[in-house]
């Protein structure tokens, strides 16, 4: 499954380059704008489509009652503690790498808002950071499955409500996927707070 996620990635790239280069500024409007939401749509559409398919998944959230907010909080916190450290060890603000780290793997967000506080270089650390984390956790999902089922939860933050969804409960099992999506829905939901909060700090 993994070959065929980067083969697409790696394709969209090659063609996002050339249609960016030889291409109009109409098709990156229309491309940008209407083909990633809807397929964005669409895929949170085929995850509600499996979550009510299965049968025992409400019956699951139940059982679960508030227990199922311990990934979301231990990811938040995680993320942001080592941003901070990240940024000790490497001599650089620990208060602007822990915002970086906010943004959970949400790089569309991530990377303006960080721009908007600390600057531009700031900016392009804060999406390249969320996007690395985002394709970590596609590449390796199978190994820290190992580890842990919930594993591949935390280390997609955000992103295990949408993009790595599908890799989570292939690896992981189906019976995960309720805990993802809550996951990744309430680190979405937090992001831009947890952002503004902790680069206020600086």
């Amino acid at each position: 499954m993994i070959k065929y996620i980067l083969s697409a990635l790696f394709a969209g790239i090659a063609v996002g380059y050339v249609n960016n280069n030889y291409g109009n500024v109409f098709a990156n409007v229309w491309i940008s704008d209407y083909v990633f939401t809807a397929s964005l749509i669409m895929l949170l559409f085929v995850m509600g489509l499996a979550f009510g398919i299965d049968k025992e998944s409400i019956t699951k959230l139940r059982q679960t009652g508030p227990r199922i907010l311990i990934i979301p909080l231990s990811t938040a916190l995680g993320s942001i503690c080592a941003g901070a450290i990240g940024g000790l060890i490497l001599g650089i603000s620990p208060i602007a790498s822990a915002t970086v780290s906010a943004g959970y793997g949400w790089y569309t967000l991530a990377g303006p808002m960080v721009w908007q506080i600390f600057g531009a270089e700031w900016g392009a650390l804060g999406f390249a950071t969320n996007f690395l984390r985002e394709i970590l956790t596609i590449i390796t999902a199978p190994v820290m499955r190992r580890v842990d089922k919930y594993a591949p939860i935390a280390s997609g933050g955000a992103t295990s409500m949408d993009t790595t969804l599908p890799v989570i409960v292939r690896y992981s099992g189906s019976d995960v996927l309720v805990a993802s999506f809550t996951s990744g829905f309430i680190l979405t939901a937090v992001a831009p707070f947890t952002i503004i909060a902790i680069a206020s700090l600086r």
